[in-house]
């Protein structure tokens, strides 16, 4: 606990001058820059329930701390963010490459969307009722894109026609590839498995190409042009196979093999672009911690809330892809001194 004392003096003249309070005091009585930061880290960094981040704190601080006071700290602390949800903005709708996805969150009895999109130097997440192009369009970021779009195969993603190439995500692709195999049953060959194991070959032909150099040109295309054709008569036996649809499922796994013919090129983008990443995993691991706070805490009571949570998820997360602690960079927070990466 520390106590300012702001001496105040009458001049001889009858002028009355009181000293400034340091930076940052702007109470009678208030909580200080680490108590404020540790109320974020609980609630928005570690899930904790507004009530029980409160309970923690008063056993930690001494003093009551009301649950009230939790969810105001971090109204201040995403409302503090401002400049640096901008600059992220900013920063992922310039880059070469980009990862997007999105997910759910409970609110208030229903749902919004949590919309992801990231670089390997900058997160944002922002939360939308909608999932479609209306919530991406408020996100700000893939109406002014024009790099690589990693994502998975959603079709609202599919028309922004202003980025340079889409990148499906082979992650997706295997798991769908994968439900085929076990429809077939074991020991039965698949069409599904061939193309599953054509796509892992050429992910290792790629990997070990550019751990040595840092460009596809001069791997091995005679071995890559022969998983490419084991790819595409995969699909062809697919598309045969499944081309009478006696059921949803059949149909479901006709669809799978269309969208691989159709789409052959932003599924297999990384064998020839080495800017271009196998899978989305990147954006899945940006949207996963939402998940986590649903299972911790259950739902959240209001939109904004929603989008508090994600200004300060988006924020830490900046921060620890740049060797930041998530402690450490609510702290500067706290101290309205907002943590910036450097920009080139």
């Amino acid at each position: 606990m520390t106590e300012h004392q702001m001496i105040e003096h009458t001049c001889a003249c009858g002028e009355r001058t009181r000293a400034s309070a340091p930076e940052g005091i702007n109470a009678p009585v208030q909580f200080g820059a680490n108590v404020r930061a540790m109320i974020c880290y609980l609630y928005l960094g570690q899930f904790l329930s507004a009530k029980r981040t409160a309970q923690a704190l008063s056993d930690l601080v001494g003093c009551p701390v009301s649950a009230g006071t939790v969810v105001d700290t971090a109204r201040r602390a995403a409302t503090a963010l401002e400049a640096f949800t901008r600059a992220a903005t900013e920063e992922i709708a310039s880059a070469q490459v980009a990862h997007f996805d999105e997910t759910s969150l409970r609110v208030g009895g229903g749902l919004v969307w949590v919309h992801s999109a990231s670089t390997g130097k900058w997160s944002l997440l922002s939360a939308h009722p909608k999932r479609g192009t209306v919530g991406m369009d408020a996100a700000g970021v893939l109406p002014a894109f024009a790099g690589l779009a990693v994502h998975d195969a959603w079709a609202p993603y599919d028309t922004y026609k202003g980025v340079a190439a889409h990148v499906l995500c082979n992650a997706h692709l295997l798991r769908e590839l994968q439900a085929v195999q076990d429809a077939a049953g074991e020991g039965v060959w698949c069409w599904a498995g061939q193309a599953a194991d054509a796509l892992r070959q050429m992910k290792r032909l790629v990997d070990a190409h550019l751990a040595t150099v840092s460009s596809l040109e001069g791997i091995d295309t005679v071995r890559l042009d022969g998983l490419g054709h084991q790819w595409r008569s995969a699909v062809a036996i697919g598309l045969a196979q499944t081309s009478g649809r006696e059921s949803k499922l059949v149909a479901k796994f006709h669809a799978l093999a269309r969208r691989m013919r159709d789409r052959e090129a932003d599924y297999l983008r990384f064998t020839v672009d080495e800017r271009a990443p196998f899978d989305n995993n990147a954006a899945e691991r940006e949207v996963r911690m939402v998940k986590v706070r649903q299972k911790v805490s259950g739902c959240l009571r209001s939109l904004a809330g929603a989008e508090w949570f994600c200004a300060v998820r988006s924020y830490i997360a900046t921060a620890a892809k740049h060797g930041i602690g998530m402690f450490d960079a609510l702290v500067h927070l706290a101290q309205g001194e907002c943590w910036m990466p450097e920009t080139a």
